[in-house]
């Protein structure tokens, strides 16, 4: 079930499932442990004798968030119970600790006794073994820990701090379901310890007022000692657990708000996408610099792995939607993250943890009898190209003073070795982890990353090495303009396979990762091969569905929809590539008009989202249901760039029509001084 809702601060990210259910719980680091391990957490209302999981049918749920901001605003509505729950949910931005408030309304004009309960089910640190849960009598809580992880448990309101019903007891053993299911009479036992594989549920009652209302606020407080979460509790207590939602809120508005940005030409609705993704993609990196692909944990059911890693060319297509929003310190973050990562040699290896270790490959290090690199050289190249898109914008020399040997001159020295007698990248695995060979996508990035070294070896007045990685990347555009190029087709291939002679076998499956020509490697949008290219992109690839959007590549298996019709549904939409055929038609435009054609495609992203705009990876061709997982941070930072060009595009072309405008009604000149340059 994709996540919806994701709160987090960099080092605590709790997400939902679309039933308003606590799905995972990462902590100290984004992706990095869950410790529910994907199990649903519970929340139940208790109401004049009826009870009803959030879960049950009978609810009306709506799952957003205040706007600009990573608090919930989700609205429950019970008409059996008559009752409306009206839940905040935060992650304090500088604290790790949970919040919900949650508010009772009721519905029929008459008195209420209401008890809420919250069902808290940790595997810690990935496993409930060696797990204890223990109600404390000093906090008037429940604790949960195991090794280094604690996590602390409470509840409050206006009069009092501490939990009103608490039960603690085994999983999963003997048949034993939970002690959530404790709760449906309204009672719980106050068991006072439990120890292995163990889950709690806590409640708490609520007086609600004919046609009034009752709150309560529960919390979670996270932290590596009982010392440390009791002295967390206290200070959620004496600073007043409204009053952190309160600045966790205003925090939130402040950062997503912090560059003034005009964006009166973009639709209202993919401009709220536009924020709602950068703070969404916000909630995926790590404090630490990581930027985690997704952290949806029902992907384990595809394969037995996850996404909560760090790929370095996620990461790195991330980052420049960090650059252009202005969040220069979480960029610097992730490129500090990447020269930690590196290998000697100076290339990236498949993917790596939030911590920084090397993660699950199913690249091999021996093909046929032979070693082979298990990489995908695009993920080296793409942080190059990426550091020197942050260094255009920030100039921050003296962060750049120690990167620039470490992760600019040894992976580009790298990439001029691990060439072939054409000057094409040797063979690596392609962008979508699936085929090994030489790749437009991974020569597109090479192409880049040897410029973005060449003009930071020029910028350290180091000429010749300039000249050579300038050289390198030149040869490169125009052995792939050779060899990539197919006539006939009128279309780039996607891949080459060398052959014993020297040539190669061109691969000419329709992949949308061929955008990488004009968006990476600096080809001209409008030049012819391009245009074509991307025009039998458009034409073979796009879902002939009402659900339209883009396949990523023709017969795409991933996560396939049966379909005997592959000129209708190539593929199954996915955002991003959908997202690059708007960003095409933004570099290319000359004139406002032409910019307007890549408005329908930010239209088609903004209605594929949930109420609390999540953005999913692909979605199915017929029905439009997200598929896989959600959020992805690629997405969202592809929508939240693409938004951004568009504004940067259409401020220059303004200023344009505006320059033109007033050339022409000056007043005439003589002579050859009086004719200017067309501007478009």
């Amino acid at each position: 079930m994709p996540r919806d809702i994701p709160v987090g601060n960099g080092s605590l990210l709790i997400t939902f499932d679309e039933l308003y259910q606590v799905r995972d719980l990462y902590y100290p680091r984004v992706g990095q442990h869950n410790h529910t391990v994907g199990h649903v957490q519970h929340f139940g209302v208790w109401a004049d004798g009826q009870f009803a999981w959030v879960s049950d049918d009978g609810w009306e749920r709506k799952l957003a968030y205040k706007a600009d901001t990573l608090v919930t605003e989700v609205v429950l509505t019970n008409r059996k119970l008559g009752l409306t729950v009206t839940c905040n949910d935060a992650v304090d931005f500088h604290e790790p600790v949970y919040f919900r408030r949650s508010t009772v309304t009721d519905l029929t004009g008459k008195r209420r006794d209401v008890r809420l309960f919250f069902h808290v089910d940790l595997s810690i640190n990935g496993s409930p073994v060696g797990d204890t849960a223990n109600y404390d009598p000093r906090t008037s809580s429940l604790v949960l820990y195991k090794d280094e992880s604690y996590f602390l448990v409470n509840a409050g309101d206006q009069q009092k701090c501490g939990i009103d019903h608490w039960a603690i007891g085994h999983k999963k053993i003997g048949g034993a379901e939970g002690t959530w299911r404790d709760a449906e009479d309204g009672l719980l036992g106050r068991n006072a310890i439990s120890q292995g594989s163990v889950d709690a549920t806590v409640g708490f009652n609520l007086d609600v007022p004919p046609n009034g209302e009752a709150s309560v606020t529960t919390w979670i407080a996270c932290g590596n000692s009982y010392e440390d979460v009791r002295a967390r509790n206290t200070r959620v207590w004496n600073k007043g657990p409204e009053r952190m939602i309160a600045r966790t809120e205003a925090y939130w508005r402040l950062w997503a708000r912090k560059e003034p940005v005009r964006t009166a030409a973009l639709p209202e609705s993919v401009v709220d996408l536009m924020f709602r993704s950068l703070l969404i993609l916000r909630t995926q990196i790590d404090n630490g610099g990581a930027i985690i692909a997704a952290n949806d944990s029902d992907i384990t059911q595809f394969g037995g792995d996850h996404y909560s890693y760090c790929w370095m060319r996620d990461g790195a297509l991330v980052d420049i939607a960090l650059v252009l929003s202005g969040q220069s310190e979480l960029s610097r973050g992730f490129f500090r993250f990447a020269a930690q990562c590196l290998e000697d040699e100076g290339y990236f290896l498949h993917k790596y943890t939030p911590a920084g270790m090397l993660a699950s490959s199913w690249h091999p290090w021996t093909m046929g009898g032979k070693r082979v690199l298990p990489i995908q050289e695009d993920e080296t190249a793409l942080v190059v190209w990426a550091l020197r898109q942050h260094f255009n914008t920030y100039r921050d020399v003296e962060f750049i003073k120690p990167l620039y040997s470490p992760l600019i001159v040894k992976p580009a020295e790298w990439m001029l070795t691990f060439r072939d007698h054409n000057g094409l990248p040797l063979e690596s695995w392609d962008l979508w982890e699936e085929r090994r060979g030489v790749h437009t996508f991974t020569v597109a990035c090479v192409i880049g990353a040897l410029h973005a070294a060449a003009a930071f070896a020029e910028d350290f007045g180091e000429h010749d090495r300039a000249a050579t990685f300038r050289e390198g990347g030149e040869r490169m555009k125009g052995a792939l303009k050779r060899h990539f190029w197919n006539e006939e087709e009128q279309r780039y291939a996607r891949m080459a396979t060398p052959l014993a002679d020297g040539g190669y076998r061109l691969d000419m499956t329709p992949d949308s990762a061929n955008f990488a020509l004009w968006a990476i490697a600096g080809f001209d949008p409008r030049d012819p091969t391009v245009e074509a290219d991307m025009r039998g992109l458009r034409k073979k690839l796009w879902v002939q569905t009402p659900v339209g959007g883009c396949a990523r590549y023709r017969h795409d298996y991933y996560h396939q929809i049966e379909s005997d019709d592959v000129d209708t549904v190539p593929g199954n939409p996915w955002v991003i590539c959908t997202l690059w055929h708007a960003q095409y038609e933004i570099e290319r435009a000359r004139s406002l008009a032409d910019l307007e054609n890549a408005l329908p495609i930010l239209e088609w992203a903004a209605s594929k989202t949930k109420d609390s705009g999540v953005l999913a990876e692909q979605y199915h061709p017929y029905t439009g249901e997200p598929i896989s997982v959600a959020p992805l941070t690629w997405s969202h930072s592809t929508f939240a760039v693409v938004c951004m060009r568009y504004l940067e595009r259409h401020a220059e072309l303004s200023a344009a029509a505006a320059t033109s405008g007033s050339k022409a009604k000056a007043p005439a000149m003589s002579g050859a001084a009086s004719r200017s340059p067309d501007p478009s």
